[in-house]
């Protein structure tokens, strides 16, 4: 199967002509060179006379002049909406341009095409196409050869001839020199950057030497040619002085840099960024899918190594489960140093034991040393069930949507791949003392998830071919990993291959980069087995396949140099069918990511990676945003608004307070772009400001916007603050309290025992499943769609139990006897060995709250006397903020203009108490009057002064719940209420009128609990 290239798409065409057009006016022509130098003549008398000697090199030829080139740069800058380059950044010696082009998009197609246009126009015929790594060369190399037929056939069978760059071959470079046809080569920087090393003592400096066999410097003759240099992802070979100088050294007519990720824009001429290409759909539409675990049994201490530094001493940076101010615990980044102890650190009494020996931070043998000889490495971790089972799940769900998209894609004659970064080779591949390779723990993982999901009634259809399901899983899967050469035995002297972790950036690589290359088409055939392809972190680069639709990432993504975006621009491409054809549309092209973290984790660190990376600022208007806005028609030709005015339109933005002085968005514009009343010019044409309108909506994106036109702080109401019924009812409920308690230890043990049997209830942990598609806007990235959720559960027991008696004792300071009591009367205790975390956690609350509930029980509160009270006056020296449109309500009763209420309850309620004829006066209780309680502060709902009969007045004060009413109340909830209500009683007391408290949900329940 080869794939089809499509000639015909428009943002191609752009970048193409983008650069093409910079030479507008060059005449088709080239020049010539004698080839043999006069060191080759000395030494080859007897060739002087002969013919031979006027060999020629052919060589690019540049006749504009600098002001043609500089005026062609900023028409092609004003048509792609970019900043204009201006005298001076132009140099006709030195031409410089860049080009950006989002990973997925068809970059190096863009430039090979480029190339042929260049030839085709104006007779150019020396190019060298520049790469910073192994891989990419190798990427590079396999495009030049399944794009031949296609640009054959659309530049007239031009005759072209391109290689890779060896220094054995340098017959090569004279053919380079000397053809008269197109030529391409490709190079590495590493190949040729120390050569340009005037400090190297290298003695293989290949390129600089003079040669005997071609009578010249080799880079003399590529200089004489005058080559176009291609740049691909100069941020990695221009990043370094040495780096520049070598191409430098080249002699270009031009170097063009192209790249998704620039670090130094210089001349930029065309951009088509991550966020374009996404909305644009020339990408696949990433889908990020999330792992949690929640409940599962823990197999003891979990410690994972996140880091170790010897600066300032010796430290590491460690993930802990920490046991939280609410007793549970929670997994927290930690940094420990020599001596310390984790058991004192976590209060968790699994990491008894582990105190911290020894932290080592040799290169490659980063690790941390306990007292109890356990090692950790480096970004590995042990214990808890989220390392393994979280793998086994990622596998697991890429699985299942690996087999879910064949169900559909399959019929469309497309092939689905999914593919894994692992962290090390062992795990995917390991090998006993002779050699013999074997299923590491993620391809026994794999298999035995396959063997569970291919035969479920869904994939029916999918496994009815399968005739022998131990041969297919063995053949669906494979790794692409650097092979190296190991002894078989001590005795002996026989060699076997073995796959070996890698950088990505040794010659180790190559045949691991070279393999997967050969097989890149072969992957996307039905008529190969292989579907599911594991891969090292080394795999980052200079490969990717258009059917990739799932990516796995079994490693930790913060413990390593690849980012989120390296790996998902390996799927990133779209789609292809079996006759190759590219197949368009988010339909058909979602890349699921499988993250190993969550998805707010992921699209945080994503759109940082991307600002990084590209240089996108999110929410950000620049001077030149406007610029290529169209005015109006010239016959077929655009006149656009140009950058002169494009930056005053800039600055009247910014005076306005829509952007601050950098162009960032400001809640104004908005605000503003929300409710459609964005200020405009007043002269601006109509068809003018709706494409103004359209930029501003793109850089403000899709955010939450408040509307602070509706916020309102909210006055004291004087006819009601200083009336007299209001300062009856404030005198009745203002007085502070103190308590005094005691309770009934057998009650108390007896309850702990219903209450652990009756709710503790503790199941397998489950594998919660999430997943969200990405919207990427110039306003940020969010969700697209609403989450969608799935649950498992997970098959895993605990293999260390605590000393739950201890553990308990500790975290409620009952005595050792009562908690045996407890525990012995308890009928539930299996579900300790399930998972002895959450049995202890629980039946800590549980005792907890029974312990503060009993006290409750036996409560008296005491009126602290008449100087302890809340003053009238807190109400004028409270600052209070509402939403008119949300959660105000305008009040003639209360002593504010508005009641800002907390729920619907409560607003219907206070609706109810300003209708209603016997609320004389009521006020919502502000968080500041508290009432202290055993089970924590208790702030009510409401004070009310209830009129009846004209005459009689009812003190309230109201607790609002919904209509399920008291008894549905958690018992903390219950408690404080009941505490509540022990406290107004002994106001009551002191005072010659009662005031109570009730719960109410509407007013009737007021009127029902009048005597």
């Amino acid at each position: 199967m080869k794939i089809k290239f499509d000639s015909s798409l428009s943002y191609q065409q752009d970048a193409i002509e983008s650069i093409v057009d910079v030479f507008k006016g060059q005449e088709t022509c080239n020049s010539n060179f004698t080839v043999y130098s006069p060191e080759f003549l000395n030494k080859n008398s007897l060739l002087a006379n002969q013919e031979s000697t006027n060999l020629l090199g052919y060589a690019n030829k540049l006749q504009l002049t600098e002001g043609q080139i500089l005026e062609n740069i900023q028409k092609i800058q004003l048509r792609n909406g970019l900043k204009p380059s201006v005298q001076g950044e132009i140099k006709r010696d030195a031409l410089d341009l860049s080009v950006e082009m989002e990973t997925g998009t068809g970059k190096t197609y863009v430039y090979l095409k480029t190339i042929m246009e260049m030839h085709r126009q104006y007779g150019f015929s020396k190019f060298i196409i520049v790469v910073p790594t192994i891989p990419i060369k190798e990427g590079v190399y396999k495009s030049l050869q399944i794009t031949e037929t296609h640009l054959k056939e659309h530049y007239a069978n031009v005759n072209y001839k391109y290689f890779v760059y060896d220094s054995s071959r340098l017959n090569e470079i004279r053919d380079f020199a000397t053809s008269d046809q197109l030529q391409i080569m490709v190079i590495n920087i590493q190949a040729f950057a120390k050569d340009v090393d005037d400090d190297s003592s290298n003695t293989n400096r290949i390129l600089l030497n003079y040669n005997d066999k071609l009578g010249y410097k080799p880079i003399s003759l590529i200089q004489d040619t005058r080559p176009v240099v291609i740049v691909d992802e100069p941020q990695r070979v221009l990043n370094t002085p040495l780096g520049k100088k070598s191409v430098n050294n080249l002699k270009p007519l031009a170097i063009v840099r192209y790249s998704a990720t620039h670090k130094e824009k210089v001349n930029l001429l065309y951009k088509l960024d991550a966020v374009d290409a996404y909305n644009k759909q020339l990408v696949k539409q990433i889908e990020v899918a999330s792992i949690k675990v929640d409940g599962a049994a823990s197999a003891g201490a979990y410690i994972k190594l996140l880091q170790v530094s010897n600066k300032n001493g010796f430290k590491a940076k460690l993930e802990l489960d920490v046991k939280g101010k609410d007793g549970k615990s929670k997994r927290e980044k930690k940094d420990v140093k020599p001596g310390d102890d984790l058991l004192q650190l976590t209060k968790l009494e699994q990491y008894d034991g582990y105190m911290v020996r020894d932290i080592y931070t040799d290169t490659d043998n980063e690790c941390i040393d306990f007292t109890n000889d356990v090692l950790i490495r480096l970004n590995m971790s042990i214990g808890g069930t989220d390392d393994l089972a979280i793998k086994r799940a990622q596998i697991a769900k890429t699985i299942e949507e690996h087999l879910n998209k064949e169900l559909i894609l399959n019929l469309k004659g497309i092939k689905v791949l999914s593919l894994f970064f692992i962290d090390k080779v062992s795990n995917y591949r390991e090998y006993d003392s002779d050699g013999n390779p074997s299923n590491g723990i993620y391809a026994r993982l794999f298999e035995e998830e396959y063997k569970k999901m291919i035969v479920r009634h869904k994939y029916k259809d999918l496994f009815e071919s399968v005739r022998d399901l131990n041969e297919e899983v063995s053949l669906i899967h494979n790794g692409y990993f650097a092979v190296d050469k190991k002894p078989k035995a001590s005795n002996t002297k026989d060699k076997f291959e073995y796959y070996k972790d890698t950088t990505g950036k040794t010659k180790n690589d190559e045949d691991t980069y070279n393999l997967i290359m050969r097989d890149k088409e072969k992957l996307l055939s039905f008529e190969s087995k292989l579907r599911f392809i594991f891969s090292h972190t080394a795999l980052r680069e200079g490969w990717d396949n258009p059917n990739v639709f799932q990516i796995c990432t079994l490693k930790d993504s913060g413990g390593t140099d690849i980012s989120r975006r390296q790996e998902i621009g390996r799927g990133l491409r779209l789609c292809v069918n079996q006759d190759g054809d590219r197949v368009h549309g988010f339909d058909t092209n979602t890349l699921t990511v499988m993250a190993n973290e969550s998805y707010e984790e992921f699209v945080k660190n994503f759109q940082k990676e991307m600002e990084e990376e590209t240089g996108i600022v999110f929410g950000l208007l620049q001077p030149h945003s406007f610029s290529s806005i169209t005015v109006e028609m010239d016959g077929n030709d655009p006149v656009f608004y140009g950058q002169e005015q494009s930056e005053q339109l800039f600055g009247y933005f910014a005076l306005k307070g829509y952007i601050d002085p950098r162009g960032k968005v400001q809640e104004l514009l908005k605000n503003d772009l929300r409710i459609g009343e964005v200020d405009l010019p007043e002269e601006m044409p109509t068809h003018i400001k709706a494409q103004v309108i359209e930029v501003l909506k793109q850089v403000a994106g899709k955010l939450e916007i408040k509307n602070n036109e509706n916020k309102k702080k909210v006055n004291v109401r004087k006819e009601v603050f200083l009336s007299q019924d209001f300062v009856e009812l404030w005198d009745r409920v203002k007085y502070k309290t103190t308590f005094s308690v005691q309770f009934d230890s057998e009650k108390l043990i007896e309850a702990c025992i219903k209450h652990i049997n009756d709710r503790i209830v503790i199941s397998k942990g489950i594998v919660i499943y999430s997943k969200s598609k990405l919207e990427i806007t110039k306003g940020g990235i969010g969700r697209a769609d609403n989450e969608t959720n799935n649950i498992d559960q997970v098959d895993q027991g605990a293999q260390v139990l605590p000393d739950i008696v201890t553990y308990l004792q500790n975290e409620t300071n009952l005595t050792r006897m009562s908690i045996v009591r407890i525990l012995q009367g308890c009928i539930n205790l299996r579900y300790f060995k399930i998972n002895p975390q959450k049995f202890i956690e629980a039946c800590i609350e549980i005792i907890n709250e029974q312990m503060r509930l009993h006290i409750v029980d036996g409560i008296v509160y005491k009126k602290i006397g008449a100087h302890e009270f809340y003053s009238q006056e807190l109400f004028e020296n409270e600052e209070l903020f509402g939403y008119l449109k949300s959660n105000m309500i305008e009040s003639k009763k209360s002593p504010y203009e508005f009641v800002v209420h907390d729920s619907a309850i409560e607003s219907n309620l206070a609706k109810e108490f300003e209708k209603n004829e016997n609320v004389k006066v009521y006020a919502k209780l502000p968080s500041w009057f508290k009432i202290d309680t055993p089970l924590g502060t208790y702030n009510p709902d409401w004070a009310l002064l209830f009129e009846m009969n004209s005459s009689e007045k009812l003190f309230f004060v109201v607790e609002s719940k919904g209509t399920l009413g008291y008894d549905f109340l958690r018992p903390s909830e219950k408690g404080k209420i009941d505490c509540g209500k022990r406290h107004f009683e002994e106001l009551s007391k002191q005072s010659s009128e009662e005031i109570s408290l009730l719960v109410a949900s509407d007013i009737k329940d007021i009127y029902k609990s009048i005597k």
